[in-house]
Order: structure tokens, then C-alpha cells, then sequence
């Protein structure tokens, strides 16, 4: 399916699962959509299986948006402790549209959690209260982590109660951008089959040992944390100078405490010298850093870290809080630099990453999926160095989502012939019909700006608008143009880095306003 199409039944107010190969453009379809709703005064509620994902989105998690937090189970008690929270009735109530990026790292019963709150709290026995909702994710990419359940049981958010009942329509995205016209797209192509060729194997093997560009430092990926934790001490003993020590501290719960501990990316015990390579691992827009955020120590000052970015930003990095709050009262919380050292990862937190390079062990692979999630971080071929020869599982996939896959493929072009049959009139009138259920606005802000000029007066539809872009792009060669999703992808990461709107503005040919716009779109900025 085209991305166009997917827009189409996302616009028409039907139930989707948006998915796709890594870089077809699924997060791009979704923005496309928010744009959408927001030029017709509808504001989606933007979530993401984790935090890093919701980073990415420029939401939050869905356990923040839907008051779950951290509870594996709901019962009566805590459904009525929640409509006594007039700040989660109020958003849960007011929302129309709530999209859901990475489904595939959220359990079945976390699915069925979000859809037994906003049945409680909108009073609605329709799916999810009512509310349009859009998935999307590949579970190609690794399964949640799930407590107490057995090798072999049912993990996916598919098999969930909620996504039976909620008449889903698959869009599947065909369209491919990260891993265009490069041999790693095929590779790709052939670990989704679960039939990958000689010839895959070969440009694999060849990547064994493969040197990179002496200006290139990639990361390393391993499969394993210890791997990690052994990597990233080693580099740091190779750095002279003393060490920094940070230890985390808790107050509140114990319980909770300890199950926040294990959740956070932010180490218990952290170790820092200068020179070591870290990554920020929580969201601060204000001191110009999110999760995800790479950079190195270059001085201590105070006994705080200083950290240089990529992009060259100098940060000052002060501890932050991490907390569980019940009615507005604070449970327990962990306070801890919001760093981790960063010479290596593993696969399952590189998830939602681009990667120009890296560094990839899975001679260790244990998981049906992380052979496929460590490539598809890649851009090129040319960026991957294999460490050591892959393993027997590093290439595999799990057998149910192999055929699950099949099945998704046949109901998107089900659905893909479905919205064919219908011409524009047909499809605006199911457009509009949708928004009027939102409470939204038929007309849209951009019919409302090309209708009247800063005087109050009518513009001209036709030359006068065509001569306003020419003249705009005197200035600004890209004025006006579509967004591509590797824009889209380096506008973030840009901004993330603490570039300012003139610095952007001059990088991507656009004027002030088209990149304050797009900001506000991808979650960055609020719209003024």
C-alpha cells in the first residue's frame, strides 16, 4: 500500500494498523495525519510503547497518557481511583484520536488495559470509549519483555482482546526510504521471508571485520547487557584522569522504588571520566538534550558532568527525577543523572534508531528478531561491521509472525481496493463526516489563510499564489516543498541538538515560519 492510501483511511476515521519494513515512511504517514487533525483544530493524543519511541513521535508514553503507569493488572479499586483524577478523565474524555507508536513493544495485556480505561472513563462500551485508534509498529522488530509469561505464549499486542474488537484495517506501507536502492534492503527483504539467500549471507560475511571510515565511530550493538556493561568499562578504563562517581538515590515505596530502578535506562551506580562517550536517557527540552541524546565528557565542573552533544552543544548536566504518582501525590521517585555510558548498546534499546554506522555482534543472538532489528538501524551496508560471524538464530524470526506477516500483507490490499472504489467526493464526504465527530473544523486553517490576505481582503487561488511561491523560493529554494521522512528525521535530531530556527532555517532552504510549522507538527515546539 502507498502511503497516500493509508492517509486516505486514516482521514476516513477507520481503526488502523499502519506497518511496513524499517524506513517505509511509518512515522511519516502518521505526522502527515497529525498535520491533518491539527489543521482541522484536532488534537490527537500521541503515545508510544516507551519512552525512547514517544521521543521519536513527540508524545508520551501510554502508560503516562492512560494512568496506568506500571500496574500489570486493573482492578474495580483502580479503575474508581482514576475517574477521581479530573486531569486523566478530563484527557481521556476530550480525546478524539490517540495514536500509538511501536505497538509491537506493548503486550497484549497493557492493549486490553488502555481499552478497559477509556471504556470506564468516556462511558462507552464501544472499543477504546470510541475513539479512532491508530497502531503502528512491525513485529518484526523484538517483542515486549514480559514477566511471568512462558517461552512459546502469546506476547504480541495482536492477540489481545482489544485488537480482536476493534475492527482494524491494515495498512500495510510498501514504500521504502531508510534502505533505498542499498543492498542491506534486500537482506532485509529476505529475513522477513524467513528465507534468507546465498547471496544475502554473502554480503553479510563480507561485513565481518569490514573497516570503516577512520572520520566514522560507530557504535557497537550487542545482543546482551553484560557485553555492554563490559564494553563501556573497558573504554572507560582506557581514559586517564579520575573517576566521577554518581550513585542513585530513592525515597518513597520500596517496591516501587525498586521497580523504577529496574525500568530506567540511568544506571544505579554511573561512572565518568573525561572523555567517556554518554547518552542522555530522559527528555529536557529546556537544557537542549532528549533520550537518546550522544555526546562526551569533556570537564567536570562542581562535580557535574559537562557534556559536549554531537552537534557540538555544552551541557551541564544536573540530576533528574523519576516518579510515580498517584492523585497528584508522589509514591516513590529516583533521582540520577540522566546519563549512561555510551560506547555500546544493546539491540533491544537501539529500537526506533537511525544508524549511519555501528558495530554489531550477534554471534550471541538468543531471540528470534535481533538479527533484523541490529540491520535495520543501518542506512547502508557500508555502515556495518559485523564483529564476529552471525549465529544460527541470529537471522531467524519468530515463526508466528512470519505468518502473521502473510495475513497483514493480504488484508492491507484488501483494504487498499476497498478506499479504490471510492472517487474524491465520495472520500471527502467521509472525511468531513470524521472530523465533525471529533469536534473539529471542516474548514481548514490553510483554506482559511489562502481565502483571506493580512488585510482581511480575498487572495486570488490561482497566479497570484503561484508567483507568492516563486518569490519565496528566490529566498528559499525548498519553500513549500513536501518533507521527506530523512528531513523529517535530521530536522529532529537538529533541533534535538540545540540548533537554532535561523541555523535550521538556512540548512533546509525554508523560511522561519515552514520550520516553526513542522517543529510544532513533530511534537517539538507548542504552536503559538
Amino acid at each position: 500500500m502507498l502511503q497516500s492510501d493509508a492517509l486516505k483511511i486514516l482521514k476516513a476515521g477507520r481503526n488502523v494498523y499502519l506497518t511496513g519494513a524499517a524506513g517505509a515512511g511509518k512515522t511519516y504517514v502518521i505526522n502527515q495525519y497529525i498535520e491533518y487533525l491539527k489543521d482541522h483544530k484536532i488534537n490527537p493524543s500521541i503515545t508510544a510503547s516507551t519512552g525512547i519511541a514517544a521521543t521519536h513521535i513527540g508524545g508520551m508514553t501510554i502508560h503516562s497518557w492512560s494512568g496506568i503507569g506500571i500496574k500489570d493488572d486493573l482492578t474495580d479499586w483502580d479503575i474508581d481511583g482514576m475517574e477521581q483524577k479530573q486531569y486523566l478523565v478530563k484527557r481521556i474524555t476530550n480525546a478524539s484520536v490517540l495514536i500509538i507508536d511501536e505497538v509491537s513493544m506493548l503486550s497484549p495485556n497493557m492493549l486490553d488495559m488502555v481499552d478497559q480505561v477509556c471504556k470506564a472513563l468516556r462511558r462507552s462500551q464501544e472499543p477504546f470509549g470510541g475513539l479512532q485508534i491508530v497502531l503502528s509498529g512491525d513485529f518484526f522488530q523484538l517483542p515486549p519483555i514480559m514477566r511471568g509469561v512462558a517461552s512459546g505464549e502469546e506476547e504480541f499486542a495482536n492477540a489481545s482482546r482489544a485488537w480482536r474488537e476493534a475492527d482494524i484495517r491494515t495498512c500495510y506501507i510498501t514504500e521504502q526510504y531508510r534502505q533505498q536502492s542499498d543492498p542491506i534492503k534486500d537482506i532485509l527483504n529476505d529475513v522477513r521471508d524467513g528465507k534468507v539467500t546465498q547471496k544475502s549471507l554473502k554480503l553479510l560475511k563480507s561485513r565481518v571485520g569490514a573497516e570503516l571510515d577512520a572520520d566514522i565511530e560507530p557504535i557497537r550493538l550487542y545482543t546482551h547487557n553484560t557485553n555492554v556493561d563490559e564494553r563501556n568499562q573497558e573504554e572507560l578504563s582506557k581514559l586517564e584522569g579520575s573517576i566521577e562517581a554518581y550513585e542513585m538515590t530513592g525515597k518513597g515505596n520500596k517496591r516501587i522504588i525498586e521497580t523504577l530502578k529496574k525500568g530506567l535506562l540511568a544506571p544505579e551506580q554511573l561512572q565518568l571520566k573525561k572523555g567517556a562517550k554518554v547518552m542522555f536517557v530522559k527528555n529536557n527540552f529546556e537544557a537542549g538534550y532528549v533520550n537518546g541524546t550522544l555526546g562526551e565528557v569533556t570537564d567536570f565542573e562542581f562535580g557535574r558532568p559537562v557534556v559536549n552533544t554531537i552537534n557540538g552543544d555544552e551541557i551541564v548536566v544536573h540530576a533528574e527525577e523519576w516518579m510515580v504518582e498517584d492523585g497528584g501525590k508522589s509514591l516513590a521517585s529516583v533521582s540520577q543523572l540522566p546519563l549512561r555510558l555510551a560506547w555500546a548498546i544493546t539491540v533491544h534499546k537501539s529500537q526506533g534508531m537511525s544508524l549511519d554506522a555501528a558495530e554489531v555482534d550477534l554471534s550471541r543472538a538468543f531471540a528470534p528478531g535481533q538479527g533484523y532489528v541490529a540491520l535495520s538501524r543501518l542506512r547502508t551496508l557500508d555502515g556495518l561491521v559485523l564483529l564476529k560471524e552471525l549465529n544460527p538464530t541470529a537471522l531467524q524470526m519468530h515463526p508466528r509472525v512470519v505468518e502473521f506477516d502473510k495475513w497483514l500483507h493480504k488484508d492491507s490490499y484488501k483494504w487498499e481496493r476497498v478506499i479504490a472504489r471510492f472517487n474524491d467526493d465520495e472520500l471527502q464526504k467521509m472525511y468531513d463526516a470524521h472530523i465533525l465527530d471529533c469536534g473539529g473544523s471542516i474548514e481548514s486553517l490553510a483554506d482559511k489563510r489562502a481565502k483571506t490576505n493580512s488585510n482581511g481582503g480575498t487572495i486570488d487561488e490561482d497566479k497570484p499564489k503561484s508567483n507568492f511561491i516563486e518569490k519565496a523560493r528566490e529566498k528559499y529554494p525548498n519553500a513549500y516543498k513536501p518533507w521527506t521522512e530523512r528531513d523529517l528525521d535530521s530536522l529532529t535530531e537538529m533541533f534535538n541538538a540545540g540548533k537554532s530556527i535561523k541555523e535550521l532555517s538556512k540548512e533546509f532552504g525554508r523560511g522561519a515560519g515552514g520550520i516553526k510549522s513542522r517543529l510544532v507538527v513533530l511534537g517539538l515546539i507548542d504552536e503559538e
